[in-house]
């Protein structure tokens, strides 16, 4: 909700990061219960600590806390009978000191249907990372880390204790990628197994394992299971360094046979799905594009029997994602971007209205659709850009239609200000939009300054609430926000993307500054006092925007690409990059004239520049390179350095002091403001 004029609340660092997150959802069997994990500060204000939440599915009683644990709890996934199983690092109280794993490790964990304590079920020397739960039988499928060499979970941890022992912490590697994000690849592999669901107050067993040597090939890959529990449906990445990719491959619960449903040496599959009757799978099927064509999202439809398979949303020009199945197995439901939203979407599934796609809502970012088993109700999260996720509810069959809100934790939130959308055109009539946030107060008399936020990605998109870049923070300080959607961003059409694609310093730049342009036409808005910021992307447009103009008072940095050719060569997977811009030996100049480190002699901005040791996916290297050119150069710039923060700033007091340097920065080279150093730094 929006503040009215005159009951602004105290919308500051202590109330946002006081703010409970709300995360997923998972439904009962019966369409009974609803539980979410809501994330709050610890006692110690260092970490965020998840806990699981019973909600109402009609909506009536107040969200209950079923969890309460120091180290948090999250998987929820139902049994059939109505049980709760869940991951936590809580400790055993029953278990023998010589079972017990040191350092947080997730163990398997049961709440009974009909309440009581919590008990566990499954551990492993490396914990248990993906839980599925087949709808009928019961079924557990999880995945854990074994060593390579090692046949069951008992030779794993003999293996690992010798490493223990010997104080090896050394890894080898033979395979291409070695490191993902936060964390590098290894020495354990990932690898599933199935179990019966625990019997009475007996423990589970460790169940069959269905991947005995797997290699890298189920590394961040989705799994789902048949409701009978005989069939295993996942992604299986090839290895292969020029084209890395994934299979669709089904696996015999019984006999560990596994077949391949979908082998494209162009594509890879995302997220997976097994009908209720047993009988297809659908998945997200992402084409992978090369320097020609722009990557495309598309839902695939395969028989399990057969392995015939059919493109189920083929005139779609939207990117649908997060798939789940209708009761009857007669349609699928789905979320994409569009135009500055993220809808829930229906398509149907056989018969002479295959393929008919019905928008089921409008306004709002959808996420973690929960089918009612009945039929009649779909339950999600519901996001907007002036509130965090909510649990709705949503006919399934009524087009455009505004949801049912279900009591949530920490809701409803006022927020300082008011929100409107920006539109224009780009250089070459392209219609362009973003979300643009003005603080209270705002007016012709009183025009506030704009601060541009850039997304990352690039592919992605302004949609709903971010706890990244809250916009909200800055319009309590009475800034108005810019949240513009140039090139490349998704939910505009496959054309929109293509424009960008591999020309990150042209039209998604361009259409960056018309939209700077037609918020600071807006009477409510300064278009003298001006900042640009931006991550990941995001960050790499703020360093090419620097050496491009100098409209922005001062220009904030993170997580941010400075060399495009230095990027190629350390970045946690560089093939995914080649397929947009090519190998730098074949293509140099696609990376030399749209690298930002080209224009360093241009750039008279001044800049804070923040990266987090951790950061794989764009490494510190970026943001050392960028600090060494811009202080040599004499450009006025700041360097804000996380030694345990990764692509993200997850911790409450590193959260903090990000904003405190960010907010002021700007105040000091927007608003004139004397510097202020931030306490703690």
């Amino acid at each position: 909700m929006t503040a009215e004029p005159g009951s602004e609340p105290t919308f500051d660092l202590d109330h946002y990061l006081s703010l409970p997150r709300v995360a997923g959802l998972a439904l009962a069997p019966d369409g009974r219960r609803l539980v979410t994990s809501v994330a709050t500060p610890a006692p110690d204000g260092k970490k965020f600590r998840s806990a699981l939440w019973e909600l109402d599915p009609d909506g009536r009683a107040a969200p209950r806390r079923l969890t309460r644990s120091a180290p948090g709890e999250a998987n929820a996934a139902f049994l059939p009978d109505g049980s709760l199983l869940f991951t936590s690092a809580r400790e055993d109280a029953e278990a023998a000191p010589d079972d017990t794993p040191e350092g947080e490790v997730a163990r398997l964990w049961l709440l009974p249907a009909g309440g009581g304590e919590a008990r566990p079920v499954a551990a492993t020397p490396a914990g248990i990372d993906l839980l599925r739960v087949a709808r009928d039988a019961g079924t557990v499928v999880y995945r854990t880390d074994v060593h390579p060499g090692a046949d069951d979970l008992e030779a794993d941890e003999r293996r690992d204790k010798a490493r223990g022992d010997a104080g090896v912490s050394a890894l080898l590697f033979e395979t291409y990628p070695i490191r993902y994000w936060d964390h590098y690849l290894g020495p354990r592999e990932p690898r599933l197994f199935a179990a019966a669901p625990p019997a009475g107050e007996e423990r589970m067993t460790p169940g069959r394992p269905l991947t005995p040597a797997p290699g890298r090939a189920l590394d961040e890959v989705d799994v789902a299971v048949t409701p009978d529990g005989g069939t295993v449906v996942c992604g299986w990445d090839t290895g292969e360094v020029g084209n890395p990719r994934s299979l669709l491959v089904a696996i015999d619960v019984a006999g560990g046979e596994r077949r391949v449903l979908l082998d494209d040496p162009a594509s890879s599959v995302g997220r997976v799905a097994c009908s209720p009757d047993g009988r297809l799978v659908v998945c997200e099927r992402i084409w992978h594009g090369d320097p020609g064509n722009a990557l495309d999202v598309g839902l695939w439809l395969v028989d399990l029997a057969s392995g015939e398979g059919r493109d189920l949303a083929a005139g779609l020009d939207l990117w649908p994602l997060e798939p789940v199945w209708a009761a009857d197995s007669r349609a699928v439901f789905f979320v994409a971007d569009a135009d500055g939203r993220t809808p829930v979407f229906r398509v149907e599934v056989g018969g002479q209205d295959e393929g008919r796609v019905t928008r089921l809502s409008a306004e709002g970012a959808f996420s973690d659709l929960c089918p009612d088993p009945g039929g009649g109700r779909l339950y999600a999260l519901r996001a907007t850009m002036a509130s965090p996720a909510e649990a709705v509810a949503l006919d399934t069959a009524a087009a455009d239609q505004e949801p049912s809100p279900l009591p949530t934790p920490g809701l409803p939130l006022a927020v300082p200000g008011s929100l409107t959308e920006v539109e224009t055109q780009a250089g070459d009539g392209t219609r362009l939009r973003g979300w643009l946030v003005l603080p209270a107060g705002a007016s012709a008399a009183r025009p506030a300054p704009l601060v541009a936020f850039i997304h990352g990605g690039p592919l992605s998109s302004w949609s709903g609430w971010s706890w990244r870049w809250n916009p909200w923070l800055l319009a309590a300080r009475g800034y108005a926000v810019l949240l513009g959607d140039p090139a490349l961003s998704t939910g505009y059409g496959q054309s929109f993307v293509e424009r960008g694609r591999g020309r990150w310093g042209a039209e998604p730049f361009t259409d960056l500054m018309a939209l700077v342009d037609a918020a600071v036409a807006r009477p409510e808005v300064d278009q003298e006092r001006t900042a640009a910021m931006g991550g990941s992307f995001g960050g790499y447009m703020a360093n090419w925007v620097a050496g491009q103009t100098d409209r922005f008072r001062c220009i904030v940095t993170h997580a941010s690409i400075w060399s495009l050719e230095q990027f190629h060569g350390t970045t946690d997977h560089a093939a995914w990059w080649e397929r947009e811009f090519g190998s730098p030996e074949a293509m140099p100049e696609r990376y030399r004239d749209h690298s930002p480190d080209r224009n360093l002699d241009r750039i008279r901005t001044p800049m804070l520049v923040i990266h987090g040791e951790r950061d794989h996916r764009v490494p510190i290297g970026e943001a050392l390179r960028l600090w060494t050119d811009l202080t040599r150069s004499g450009v006025e710039a700041k360097f804000l350095y996380f030694p345990d923060e990764n692509h993200w700033i997850l911790t409450p007091p590193h959260v903090r002091v990000w904003y405190e340097t960010v907010l002021a920065f700007l105040d000091q080279h927007v608003l004139g403001k004397d510097w202020v150093r931030p306490e703690l730094l």
